[in-house]
Protein backbone atom coordinates (compact mmCIF):
# COMPACT_ATOMS: atom_id res chain seq x y z
CA UNK A 1 0.00 0.00 0.00
CA UNK A 2 1.70 3.41 -1.39
CA UNK A 3 2.22 6.32 1.60
CA UNK A 4 -0.28 8.93 2.17
CA UNK A 5 1.27 12.01 1.51
CA UNK A 6 0.77 15.00 4.54
CA UNK A 7 1.85 18.34 3.80
CA UNK A 8 2.62 20.53 7.09
CA UNK A 9 2.52 23.99 7.61
CA UNK A 10 3.91 26.04 10.13
CA UNK A 11 5.92 29.23 10.44
CA UNK A 12 8.20 27.74 13.41
CA UNK A 13 10.87 25.59 11.75
CA UNK A 14 10.73 23.70 15.28
CA UNK A 15 7.30 22.76 15.63
CA UNK A 16 7.16 21.77 11.94
CA UNK A 17 9.98 19.38 12.03
CA UNK A 18 8.91 17.55 15.08
CA UNK A 19 5.55 16.50 13.29
CA UNK A 20 7.16 15.53 10.20
CA UNK A 21 9.19 13.33 12.21
CA UNK A 22 6.09 11.89 14.02
CA UNK A 23 3.99 11.44 10.79
CA UNK A 24 7.04 9.70 8.96
CA UNK A 25 7.45 7.28 12.14
CA UNK A 26 3.90 6.38 11.20
CA UNK A 27 4.73 5.54 7.83
CA UNK A 28 3.88 8.74 5.99
CA UNK A 29 5.34 11.03 3.32
CA UNK A 30 5.51 14.41 4.79
CA UNK A 31 6.36 17.79 2.74
CA UNK A 32 6.89 20.90 4.54
CA UNK A 33 5.56 24.54 3.95
CA UNK A 34 6.79 27.68 6.12
CA UNK A 35 3.95 29.86 5.28
CA UNK A 36 0.36 29.86 3.49
CA UNK A 37 1.83 30.73 0.15
CA UNK A 38 4.14 28.16 0.18
CA UNK A 39 1.70 25.62 0.94
CA UNK A 40 -0.66 26.74 -2.02
CA UNK A 41 2.04 26.49 -4.30
CA UNK A 42 3.29 22.70 -3.17
CA UNK A 43 -0.67 22.06 -3.55
CA UNK A 44 -0.76 23.20 -7.13
CA UNK A 45 0.96 20.40 -7.82
CA UNK A 46 -1.28 17.90 -6.24
CA UNK A 47 -0.49 14.43 -4.93
CA UNK A 48 -1.76 15.56 -1.36
CA UNK A 49 -3.95 13.40 0.82
CA UNK A 50 -3.96 15.89 3.97
CA UNK A 51 -2.65 19.69 4.68
CA UNK A 52 -1.56 19.91 8.49
CA UNK A 53 -1.44 23.76 9.21
CA UNK A 54 -0.72 26.19 11.76
CA UNK A 55 -3.06 28.80 12.90
CA UNK A 56 -0.89 31.71 14.14
CA UNK A 57 0.81 31.98 11.01
CA UNK A 58 2.33 35.11 9.00
CA UNK A 59 0.16 36.64 6.28
CA UNK A 60 -2.89 34.04 5.49
CA UNK A 61 -3.37 32.15 8.57
CA UNK A 62 -4.20 28.61 9.04
CA UNK A 63 -8.08 29.28 8.86
CA UNK A 64 -8.04 31.32 5.85
CA UNK A 65 -5.62 28.68 4.15
CA UNK A 66 -8.19 26.00 5.03
CA UNK A 67 -10.85 28.00 3.29
CA UNK A 68 -8.72 28.38 0.29
CA UNK A 69 -7.83 25.11 -0.20
CA UNK A 70 -10.97 23.77 0.16
CA UNK A 71 -12.56 26.33 -2.47
CA UNK A 72 -9.73 24.35 -4.75
CA UNK A 73 -10.44 20.88 -3.24
CA UNK A 74 -13.58 20.90 -1.24
CA UNK A 75 -12.08 17.14 -0.61
CA UNK A 76 -8.91 17.47 0.82
CA UNK A 77 -8.93 17.16 4.66
CA UNK A 78 -7.28 19.81 6.58
CA UNK A 79 -6.16 19.70 10.32
CA UNK A 80 -5.26 22.82 12.11
CA UNK A 81 -2.89 23.09 14.89
CA UNK A 82 -3.15 25.90 18.09
CA UNK A 83 -1.36 26.35 21.13
CA UNK A 84 -4.04 28.28 22.27
CA UNK A 85 -6.65 26.14 22.29
CA UNK A 86 -10.82 26.72 23.36
CA UNK A 87 -14.15 25.86 22.96
CA UNK A 88 -14.37 28.84 20.34
CA UNK A 89 -11.30 28.58 18.95
CA UNK A 90 -12.22 24.68 17.85
CA UNK A 91 -15.66 25.61 16.88
CA UNK A 92 -14.02 28.26 14.33
CA UNK A 93 -11.53 25.32 12.76
CA UNK A 94 -14.66 23.24 12.35
CA UNK A 95 -16.65 26.16 10.76
CA UNK A 96 -13.64 26.92 8.46
CA UNK A 97 -13.80 23.63 7.00
CA UNK A 98 -10.99 21.89 9.30
CA UNK A 99 -11.22 18.04 9.63
CA UNK A 100 -10.31 18.79 13.47
CA UNK A 101 -7.57 20.05 15.11
CA UNK A 102 -4.11 19.83 17.28
CA UNK A 103 -2.68 20.82 20.16
CA UNK A 104 0.70 22.35 21.22
CA UNK A 105 3.04 21.44 22.07
CA UNK A 106 3.28 17.66 20.49
CA UNK A 107 6.20 15.08 20.92
CA UNK A 108 6.49 11.44 20.90
CA UNK A 109 4.01 10.57 23.26
CA UNK A 110 1.44 11.83 21.19
CA UNK A 111 2.45 9.07 18.27
CA UNK A 112 -0.45 6.74 18.82
CA UNK A 113 -3.10 10.65 18.96
CA UNK A 114 -1.40 11.94 15.45
CA UNK A 115 -1.40 8.70 13.85
CA UNK A 116 -5.87 7.78 14.62
CA UNK A 117 -6.19 11.29 14.01
CA UNK A 118 -4.55 11.32 10.77
CA UNK A 119 -5.44 8.06 9.78
CA UNK A 120 -9.35 9.32 10.15
CA UNK A 121 -8.88 12.36 8.73
CA UNK A 122 -7.15 11.00 5.09
CA UNK A 123 -10.04 7.80 5.17
CA UNK A 124 -12.58 11.21 5.47
CA UNK A 125 -11.39 12.88 2.80
CA UNK A 126 -11.24 9.53 0.75
CA UNK A 127 -14.62 8.75 0.95
CA UNK A 128 -15.62 12.33 0.05
CA UNK A 129 -13.74 12.13 -3.12
CA UNK A 130 -15.46 8.31 -4.00
CA UNK A 131 -19.07 9.83 -2.88
CA UNK A 132 -18.56 12.92 -4.93
CA UNK A 133 -16.76 10.80 -8.15
CA UNK A 134 -20.04 8.59 -7.74
CA UNK A 135 -22.54 11.19 -7.71
CA UNK A 136 -20.56 12.29 -10.75
CA UNK A 137 -21.11 9.48 -12.17
CA UNK A 138 -24.68 8.57 -11.54
CA UNK A 139 -25.36 12.63 -13.05
CA UNK A 140 -24.03 11.78 -16.26
CA UNK A 141 -25.39 8.34 -16.49
CA UNK A 142 -28.83 9.81 -15.91
CA UNK A 143 -28.10 12.76 -18.22
CA UNK A 144 -31.50 13.49 -20.22
CA UNK A 145 -29.67 12.63 -23.16
CA UNK A 146 -28.12 9.45 -21.80
CA UNK A 147 -31.62 7.96 -22.50
CA UNK A 148 -31.77 6.53 -25.81
CA UNK A 149 -34.05 7.34 -28.86
CA UNK A 150 -35.35 9.50 -30.67
CA UNK A 151 -39.09 9.23 -30.98
CA UNK A 152 -41.11 11.57 -30.64
CA UNK A 153 -43.05 9.79 -27.82
CA UNK A 154 -40.14 9.42 -25.77
CA UNK A 155 -38.57 12.90 -26.63
CA UNK A 156 -42.87 14.79 -24.97
CA UNK A 157 -41.61 12.51 -22.04
CA UNK A 158 -38.47 13.91 -21.56
CA UNK A 159 -39.31 17.59 -21.89
CA UNK A 160 -41.49 17.13 -19.55
CA UNK A 161 -39.10 15.80 -16.68
CA UNK A 162 -36.25 18.35 -17.84
CA UNK A 163 -38.57 20.71 -16.05
CA UNK A 164 -40.08 19.00 -13.64
CA UNK A 165 -36.69 18.25 -12.30
CA UNK A 166 -36.14 21.69 -11.44
CA UNK A 167 -39.00 21.93 -9.08
CA UNK A 168 -39.83 19.84 -5.66
CA UNK A 169 -43.28 18.75 -7.40
CA UNK A 170 -44.51 15.78 -6.63
CA UNK A 171 -44.57 13.26 -9.16
CA UNK A 172 -46.75 10.00 -10.50
CA UNK A 173 -45.08 7.92 -12.96
CA UNK A 174 -47.45 5.25 -14.65
CA UNK A 175 -46.96 2.89 -17.59
CA UNK A 176 -46.08 -0.90 -18.09
CA UNK A 177 -43.57 -2.61 -16.64
CA UNK A 178 -40.12 -2.72 -18.17
CA UNK A 179 -40.61 0.90 -19.36
CA UNK A 180 -38.59 2.67 -17.99
CA UNK A 181 -40.43 4.54 -15.02
CA UNK A 182 -37.19 3.98 -12.22
CA UNK A 183 -35.24 5.71 -14.87
CA UNK A 184 -37.05 8.12 -15.33
CA UNK A 185 -37.22 9.04 -11.66
CA UNK A 186 -33.44 8.73 -11.44
CA UNK A 187 -32.80 10.90 -14.04
CA UNK A 188 -35.55 13.65 -11.89
CA UNK A 189 -33.46 13.01 -9.13
CA UNK A 190 -29.84 12.98 -10.76
CA UNK A 191 -31.45 16.62 -12.26
CA UNK A 192 -32.17 18.33 -9.54
CA UNK A 193 -31.04 20.54 -6.29
CA UNK A 194 -31.45 17.48 -3.96
CA UNK A 195 -28.45 15.54 -6.28
CA UNK A 196 -26.52 16.08 -3.29
CA UNK A 197 -28.52 14.02 -1.06
CA UNK A 198 -30.02 10.68 -1.20
CA UNK A 199 -32.21 8.96 -3.91
CA UNK A 200 -34.23 6.61 -1.93
CA UNK A 201 -35.92 3.26 -3.80
CA UNK A 202 -38.41 1.58 -1.84
CA UNK A 203 -40.86 -1.04 -3.32
CA UNK A 204 -44.06 -1.57 -2.09
CA UNK A 205 -45.05 -4.18 -3.94
CA UNK A 206 -42.25 -6.54 -2.57
CA UNK A 207 -42.48 -5.65 0.78
CA UNK A 208 -45.06 -7.73 2.61
CA UNK A 209 -47.19 -5.12 4.35
CA UNK A 210 -46.84 -5.69 8.09
CA UNK A 211 -43.31 -4.63 7.04
CA UNK A 212 -43.84 -1.71 4.85
CA UNK A 213 -44.81 0.81 7.61
CA UNK A 214 -41.51 0.19 9.45
CA UNK A 215 -39.45 0.34 6.49
CA UNK A 216 -40.99 3.48 5.77
CA UNK A 217 -41.09 4.84 8.85
CA UNK A 218 -39.24 3.11 10.96
CA UNK A 219 -39.49 1.91 14.48
CA UNK A 220 -38.54 2.18 18.58
CA UNK A 221 -37.39 -0.68 20.45
CA UNK A 222 -40.12 -2.34 21.65
CA UNK A 223 -42.94 -1.80 18.76
CA UNK A 224 -43.40 -5.17 18.16
CA UNK A 225 -41.66 -8.80 18.78
CA UNK A 226 -38.09 -8.52 17.90
CA UNK A 227 -37.82 -4.97 17.50
CA UNK A 228 -34.94 -5.07 19.83
CA UNK A 229 -33.58 -1.89 18.87
CA UNK A 230 -34.83 1.48 17.09
CA UNK A 231 -34.75 1.30 13.08
CA UNK A 232 -34.71 5.00 11.08
CA UNK A 233 -37.05 4.51 8.26
CA UNK A 234 -36.36 5.41 4.73
CA UNK A 235 -38.52 8.44 4.79
CA UNK A 236 -35.85 9.61 7.39
CA UNK A 237 -33.15 8.38 5.39
CA UNK A 238 -34.31 10.56 2.25
CA UNK A 239 -34.48 13.70 4.32
CA UNK A 240 -33.39 16.70 2.13
CA UNK A 241 -33.45 14.22 -0.79
CA UNK A 242 -36.13 11.99 -2.95
CA UNK A 243 -38.00 8.99 -2.14
CA UNK A 244 -39.15 6.90 -4.90
CA UNK A 245 -41.53 4.86 -4.05
CA UNK A 246 -42.27 2.37 -6.36
CA UNK A 247 -45.41 0.02 -7.47
CA UNK A 248 -47.51 2.73 -5.16
CA UNK A 249 -51.03 0.93 -6.45
CA UNK A 250 -49.98 -2.22 -4.34
CA UNK A 251 -49.76 -0.10 -1.02
CA UNK A 252 -52.44 -1.02 1.52
CA UNK A 253 -55.47 1.55 2.21
CA UNK A 254 -54.04 1.78 6.02
CA UNK A 255 -50.70 2.67 4.45
CA UNK A 256 -52.09 5.15 2.47
CA UNK A 257 -53.96 7.20 5.13
CA UNK A 258 -50.38 7.41 6.22
CA UNK A 259 -48.71 8.28 3.20
CA UNK A 260 -51.11 11.25 2.36
CA UNK A 261 -50.14 12.55 5.90
CA UNK A 262 -46.52 12.97 4.69
CA UNK A 263 -47.31 14.30 1.57
CA UNK A 264 -50.01 16.91 3.18
CA UNK A 265 -47.84 17.85 6.91
CA UNK A 266 -43.98 16.13 6.24
CA UNK A 267 -44.74 14.18 9.23
CA UNK A 268 -45.09 10.48 10.86
CA UNK A 269 -44.81 8.90 13.42
CA UNK A 270 -42.09 5.81 13.65
CA UNK A 271 -43.82 2.38 14.81
CA UNK A 272 -44.50 2.51 18.42
CA UNK A 273 -43.76 6.30 19.10
CA UNK A 274 -45.82 8.77 19.93
CA UNK A 275 -43.64 11.78 18.84
CA UNK A 276 -43.95 13.15 15.59
CA UNK A 277 -41.13 13.37 12.99
CA UNK A 278 -40.73 15.99 10.59
CA UNK A 279 -39.05 15.51 7.49
CA UNK A 280 -38.09 17.42 4.01
CA UNK A 281 -38.59 14.96 1.29
CA UNK A 282 -39.12 15.24 -2.22
CA UNK A 283 -41.43 11.82 -3.24
CA UNK A 284 -42.04 9.94 -6.83
CA UNK A 285 -44.37 6.91 -7.19
CA UNK A 286 -44.86 4.83 -9.73
CA UNK A 287 -46.94 2.54 -10.48
CA UNK A 288 -47.96 -0.01 -13.67
CA UNK A 289 -52.05 -0.11 -12.52
CA UNK A 290 -54.78 1.88 -13.76
CA UNK A 291 -55.04 4.10 -10.50
CA UNK A 292 -58.66 5.65 -11.15
CA UNK A 293 -59.80 2.20 -11.82
CA UNK A 294 -58.39 1.15 -8.10
CA UNK A 295 -60.25 4.15 -6.89
CA UNK A 296 -63.55 3.06 -7.96
CA UNK A 297 -63.40 0.05 -6.81
CA UNK A 298 -62.11 0.52 -3.94
CA UNK A 299 -58.64 -0.31 -3.73
CA UNK A 300 -57.06 3.35 -3.76
CA UNK A 301 -57.48 6.54 -1.71
CA UNK A 302 -58.67 9.68 -3.86
CA UNK A 303 -57.30 12.45 -1.65
CA UNK A 304 -53.95 10.12 -2.01
CA UNK A 305 -54.18 9.95 -5.93
CA UNK A 306 -54.59 13.60 -6.08
CA UNK A 307 -52.01 14.53 -3.90
CA UNK A 308 -49.23 12.35 -6.13
CA UNK A 309 -50.99 12.90 -9.37
CA UNK A 310 -49.39 16.73 -9.60
CA UNK A 311 -47.07 15.88 -12.44
CA UNK A 312 -48.31 12.88 -14.15
CA UNK A 313 -45.54 11.54 -17.03
CA UNK A 314 -46.85 8.32 -18.52
CA UNK A 315 -43.91 6.60 -19.98
CA UNK A 316 -45.01 5.06 -23.43
CA UNK A 317 -44.58 1.39 -24.15
CA UNK A 318 -41.85 0.32 -26.41
CA UNK A 319 -44.62 -0.50 -29.09
CA UNK A 320 -45.54 3.15 -29.64
CA UNK A 321 -42.10 4.19 -30.28
CA UNK A 322 -40.19 1.71 -32.53
CA UNK A 323 -38.04 3.48 -34.12
CA UNK A 324 -36.15 3.53 -30.85
CA UNK A 325 -35.25 -0.05 -31.18
CA UNK A 326 -32.66 -0.01 -33.61
CA UNK A 327 -30.60 2.35 -31.35
CA UNK A 328 -31.47 0.73 -28.27
CA UNK A 329 -30.46 -2.73 -29.86
CA UNK A 330 -26.86 -0.93 -31.00
CA UNK A 331 -26.55 0.48 -27.48
CA UNK A 332 -27.22 -2.88 -25.33
CA UNK A 333 -25.14 -4.35 -27.70
CA UNK A 334 -22.32 -1.48 -26.89
CA UNK A 335 -22.71 -1.89 -23.17
CA UNK A 336 -22.83 -5.85 -23.37
CA UNK A 337 -19.46 -5.88 -25.14
CA UNK A 338 -17.58 -3.31 -22.71
CA UNK A 339 -19.45 -5.19 -20.29
CA UNK A 340 -18.27 -8.77 -20.67
CA UNK A 341 -15.27 -8.50 -23.28
CA UNK A 342 -17.58 -9.85 -26.04
CA UNK A 343 -16.59 -8.68 -29.53
CA UNK A 344 -20.87 -8.92 -31.63
CA UNK A 345 -19.93 -6.50 -34.61
CA UNK A 346 -23.06 -6.13 -35.65
CA UNK A 347 -26.60 -6.94 -36.26
CA UNK A 348 -28.22 -7.62 -39.69
CA UNK A 349 -30.81 -5.23 -41.20
CA UNK A 350 -33.32 -8.25 -41.52
CA UNK A 351 -33.15 -9.09 -37.63
CA UNK A 352 -33.44 -5.64 -36.62
CA UNK A 353 -36.53 -5.70 -38.64
CA UNK A 354 -37.87 -8.56 -36.91
CA UNK A 355 -37.15 -6.88 -33.64
CA UNK A 356 -39.41 -3.84 -34.70
CA UNK A 357 -42.54 -5.86 -35.54
CA UNK A 358 -42.14 -7.60 -32.23
CA UNK A 359 -44.85 -5.89 -29.74
CA UNK A 360 -42.00 -6.23 -26.67
CA UNK A 361 -44.68 -7.06 -23.62
CA UNK A 362 -41.63 -7.01 -21.67
CA UNK A 363 -41.02 -3.12 -23.20
CA UNK A 364 -37.14 -2.01 -22.94
CA UNK A 365 -36.39 -4.47 -20.24
CA UNK A 366 -37.58 -7.74 -22.59
CA UNK A 367 -35.32 -6.13 -25.29
CA UNK A 368 -32.13 -5.25 -23.00
CA UNK A 369 -32.42 -9.24 -21.37
CA UNK A 370 -32.75 -10.28 -24.85
CA UNK A 371 -29.49 -8.53 -25.89
CA UNK A 372 -27.51 -9.97 -23.00
CA UNK A 373 -29.31 -13.48 -23.92
CA UNK A 374 -27.59 -13.20 -27.62
CA UNK A 375 -24.70 -11.51 -26.79
CA UNK A 376 -23.85 -14.22 -24.49
CA UNK A 377 -24.70 -17.13 -26.70
CA UNK A 378 -22.90 -15.90 -29.50
CA UNK A 379 -19.94 -14.39 -27.96
CA UNK A 380 -18.15 -12.52 -30.97
CA UNK A 381 -19.49 -12.13 -34.95
CA UNK A 382 -22.37 -10.57 -36.22
CA UNK A 383 -26.13 -11.09 -35.24
CA UNK A 384 -28.95 -12.46 -37.81
CA UNK A 385 -31.98 -13.49 -37.99
CA UNK A 386 -31.45 -17.36 -37.12
CA UNK A 387 -29.78 -15.79 -34.03
CA UNK A 388 -33.06 -14.51 -32.32
CA UNK A 389 -35.44 -16.91 -30.58
CA UNK A 390 -38.27 -18.16 -31.86
CA UNK A 391 -40.70 -16.16 -30.25
CA UNK A 392 -39.57 -13.42 -32.01
CA UNK A 393 -38.71 -14.73 -35.17
CA UNK A 394 -42.42 -16.07 -35.74
CA UNK A 395 -44.04 -12.87 -35.33
CA UNK A 396 -45.78 -12.22 -39.19
CA UNK A 397 -44.66 -9.37 -40.90
CA UNK A 398 -48.08 -7.35 -40.66
CA UNK A 399 -48.16 -7.32 -37.47
CA UNK A 400 -45.34 -4.39 -38.21
CA UNK A 401 -46.91 -1.27 -39.28
CA UNK A 402 -44.37 0.64 -40.96
CA UNK A 403 -46.63 3.92 -41.42
CA UNK A 404 -45.45 4.85 -37.98
CA UNK A 405 -41.96 5.43 -39.82
CA UNK A 406 -43.09 5.85 -42.84
CA UNK A 407 -43.09 4.48 -46.41
CA UNK A 408 -39.66 3.33 -46.41
CA UNK A 409 -36.89 2.88 -43.48
CA UNK A 410 -33.11 2.93 -43.81
CA UNK A 411 -32.54 0.93 -40.02
CA UNK A 412 -28.77 1.59 -40.58
CA UNK A 413 -28.96 4.86 -41.64
CA UNK A 414 -31.62 5.97 -39.01
CA UNK A 415 -29.25 5.12 -36.22
CA UNK A 416 -25.73 6.22 -38.15
CA UNK A 417 -27.35 9.74 -38.28
CA UNK A 418 -28.40 9.40 -34.53
CA UNK A 419 -24.93 8.38 -33.43
CA UNK A 420 -23.07 11.34 -35.88
CA UNK A 421 -25.60 13.99 -34.14
CA UNK A 422 -24.71 12.63 -30.77
CA UNK A 423 -21.06 12.47 -31.33
CA UNK A 424 -20.90 15.99 -32.79
CA UNK A 425 -22.57 17.40 -29.80
CA UNK A 426 -20.00 15.70 -27.72
CA UNK A 427 -17.03 16.63 -29.61
CA UNK A 428 -19.08 20.39 -29.45
CA UNK A 429 -19.41 20.35 -26.21
CA UNK A 430 -15.92 18.96 -25.10
CA UNK A 431 -13.66 21.27 -27.35
CA UNK A 432 -12.66 18.79 -29.73
CA UNK A 433 -11.11 16.36 -26.42
CA UNK A 434 -11.93 12.97 -28.17
CA UNK A 435 -11.28 11.89 -24.72
CA UNK A 436 -13.53 13.83 -22.69
CA UNK A 437 -16.49 13.15 -25.18
CA UNK A 438 -15.74 9.34 -24.20
CA UNK A 439 -16.68 9.65 -21.12
CA UNK A 440 -19.30 11.96 -21.70
CA UNK A 441 -20.74 9.73 -24.25
CA UNK A 442 -20.05 6.67 -22.05
CA UNK A 443 -17.77 5.29 -24.00
CA UNK A 444 -14.43 3.74 -24.47
CA UNK A 445 -12.06 6.24 -26.01
CA UNK A 446 -11.17 3.53 -28.73
CA UNK A 447 -14.74 2.96 -29.30
CA UNK A 448 -15.39 6.51 -29.93
CA UNK A 449 -12.80 6.91 -32.18
CA UNK A 450 -14.10 3.74 -34.16
CA UNK A 451 -17.48 5.03 -34.41
CA UNK A 452 -15.67 8.44 -35.87
CA UNK A 453 -13.75 6.55 -38.42
CA UNK A 454 -16.94 4.30 -39.69
CA UNK A 455 -18.99 7.41 -39.50
CA UNK A 456 -16.83 9.63 -41.53
CA UNK A 457 -16.75 11.96 -39.01
CA UNK A 458 -12.87 12.64 -38.47
CA UNK A 459 -12.70 14.36 -42.22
Amino acid sequence: MSKSHVLVVDDEELYRRSLGRILARVGHQVTEARDAADALSLLAHGGVDLVVADVRMPGLNGLELVRQIHEIDPDLPCIVVTGHSSPESSLEALRAGAFWYLEKPFDQGHLDVVRRLVEQAIEHGRLKAENRALQNELRTKYRFENIVGHSGALRSVLDLVSKVARTDSTVLVTGESGTGKELIARAIHYNSRRVERRLVTVNCGAIPEELLESELFGHVRGAFTNAISSREGRFSLANGGTIFLDEIGDMSPNLQVKLLRVLQEQTYEPVGSSKSETVNVRVIAATNQNLPGAIREGRFREDLFYRLNVIPIEVPPLRQRREDIPLLVLHFLDVQNQERGTKIGSISDAALEVLCRYDWPGNVRELENLMERMTVLCGDGDLGVEDLPESVRRVPAPAFEPESLGSEVDFRGVVDRFQSELIRDALAKTGGNKKEAAEYLGLNRTTLIEKIKKLGLDS
